[in-house]
């Protein structure tokens, strides 16, 4: 089964979408789903089971299921334009340390995308742990959920897209003869 969004949110601001995901019908098996032509993004199952055949093509994507391991991708990752994670529920946290990983272990530089339960609420998180693009659920507001992205104007905790603490950023305006350093508080 196909999935196509019209639009999906790049960067931080809202694209127009011509990649369409393969899900796997119930019963469908890796080995045998027919995979059709054109820019597609197919779960990590299909990617490895037809790996000889796909790779053949030009414009392919993978996505990452909530329960796969990231590794199975180790020295692949550069071949594909798109590495998508699925969140199949909202409340399902898994896919932030995926794409934490895929960012920071594999120094993937492409496009990391979102998809399936995505909502507004998440695209600032998102992007901290190393997302650049959102599919975000299809019965909500694409624009409104852009404004997800912009809710915090300063981070305090390190990550993905500033490797600094909030601490190792900014520079003090207390002298150092009158701080607490030192002073047994």
């Amino acid at each position: 089964m196909l999935e196509a969004h019209k639009e999906i949110i790049k960067g931080r601001e809202v694209a127009a979408d011509d990649w369409s995901v393969l899900r796997l019908a119930e019963g469908e098996a890796a080995e045998s789903v027919l995979v059709p032509e054109g820019k597609l993004i197919v779960p990590l199952t299909v990617w490895l089971a037809q790996k000889d055949m796909l790779s053949q093509r030009a414009e392919l994507g993978v996505w990452i299921a909530a329960d796969e391991r990231f590794e199975a991708l180790k020295g692949e990752s550069d071949r594909f334009a798109v590495i998508a994670v699925d969140f199949p529920k909202f409340s399902d946290g898994r896919g932030y340390s995926i794409a934490y990983n895929v960012r920071k272990r594999l120094a993937y530089t492409g496009e990391l995308r979102a998809i399936g339960d995505v909502l507004r609420d998440q695209l600032f998180s998102m992007s901290r742990v190393g997302f650049n693009a959102y599919a975000t659920r299809q019965d909500r507001s694409i624009h409104e959920a852009l404004k997800g992205l912009t809710v915090f104007s300063e981070t305090y905790q390190a990550s993905v897209d500033q490797p600094l603490p909030l601490f190792r950023r900014k520079e003090r305006d207390v002298p150092l003869e009158h701080s607490d350093v030192g002073a047994g508080i």
